[in-house]
């Protein structure tokens, strides 16, 4: 039976959640099926690797299933089958690259290892139609980049973090907070509300880096902790949040803006999970209208990892042919700029 062009089943497995997804074409999501382990992890206080594997182990059949059934297709139906390769856990990455294996196998179709945050950024792609060049600014739990798309799915990271992701960095000072995991929510909430502010140093680095460093910051807010404590005060808790906050927009946002203008894109794309706080979305809606500059968010839905933004990339490779073989490997390390596509005759149709 002739297969649809590019109905593709996604599955992601980086870190803490459980996801497959069927997409059709790289834009149109059938389906979208996500277990989340939060709970879980919440009694740890953050995501423990082993018992992420495990629970990927027990889940992943029974999302597979819903997602072919929600999207209402059947297996044989499929042109391909897209799985996380990596950055992530690698025991979490190995259960989906098993899984997608296995079906690719069974099914004599294509696999497509994918990039993690390649994904992150094609989320974009889709809610709306991408432009070239454009700059995506990825900001979630393990990764903190400005990478510059000058063409269709080739990769350029010309900033990245030096130490902590801004999602480490609010998971930490979270915790010192005594929020629960995950603690990122918490502090945007916290920090909106505030009535006062308590400043705190920004990290520029050199005045032509687009690099990122939040370790100082973290330090900052530990400093203000421990020197109330020793002195018997009262913790002013929405303040701290909202320096902290503040210090870590002004800086991710003002060289994402800098980088937009220095490179000329028609395009800035906000991706991963951080992309989903109220405090760095309003801001930089507010500089790109002042700019004129087109901002691209997706819902929040597509914001944390699901397996549809995984099935938005692998589409790059599948329509021009670029293909894995079925002895895949979880790379933890996968290098996004590597996993760039390369000229090639396109696929189907």
């Amino acid at each position: 039976m002739k297969t649809e062009a590019g109905l593709i089943l996604a599955i992601e497995t980086s870190c803490d959640e459980t996801s497959a997804a069927v997409i059709r074409g790289g834009k149109e999501i059938l389906s979208n099926i996500v277990s989340s382990q939060i709970e879980t992890h919440r009694l740890f206080g953050g995501v423990v690797p082993e018992i992420a594997s495990r629970k990927h182990v027990e889940v992943i059949t029974l999302i597979i299933e819903e997602a072919l059934q929600e999207a209402g297709v059947r297996p044989d139906e499929l042109s391909a089958v897209a799985v996380t390769q990596g950055p992530g856990l690698v025991g979490a990455l190995l259960v989906g690259i098993v899984s997608g294996m296995s079906l690719a196998m069974a099914l004599d179709i294509p696999l497509i290892g994918t990039h993690h945050i390649a994904g992150h950024i094609y989320a974009n792609a889709l809610v709306q139609e991408l432009e070239y060049p454009c700059l995506a600014l990825v900001v979630s739990g393990g990764h903190t980049e400005l990478v510059l798309l000058e063409e269709e799915g080739v990769f350029r990271i010309i900033g990245r973090t030096r130490d902590d992701a801004v999602g480490e960095a609010y998971d930490k000072v979270a915790r010192a907070l005594h929020y629960p995991y995950p603690g990122g929510p918490h502090v945007d909430r916290t920090a909106a509300e505030a009535q006062t502010v308590i400043e705190l140093p920004r990290s520029w680095l050199e005045p032509d880096s687009y690099d990122f460093s939040f370790s100082g910051l973290k330090s900052a807010v530990l400093a203000a902790i421990n020197q109330a404590n020793m002195k018997g005060l009262e913790l002013d808790v929405p303040g701290l949040a909202r320096g902290f906050q503040e210090s870590v927009i002004d800086v991710v946002t003002g060289k994402a803006m800098r980088a937009a203008r220095e490179h000329g894109v028609r395009q800035l794309l906000l991706c991963g999970g951080v992309a989903a706080n109220r405090g760095l979305r309003a801001r930089l809606t507010e500089l790109c209208e002042a700019e004129g500059l087109p901002l691209l968010i997706p819902p929040h839905s597509l914001c944390t990892d699901n397996a549809a933004m995984i099935g938005a990339a692998a589409h790059l490779k599948w329509k021009r042919g670029q293909f894995d073989e079925l002895d895949l490997k979880a790379d933890p390390g996968l290098s996004l700029e590597a996993w760039s596509v390369k000229p090639a005759a396109v696929a189907g149709g």
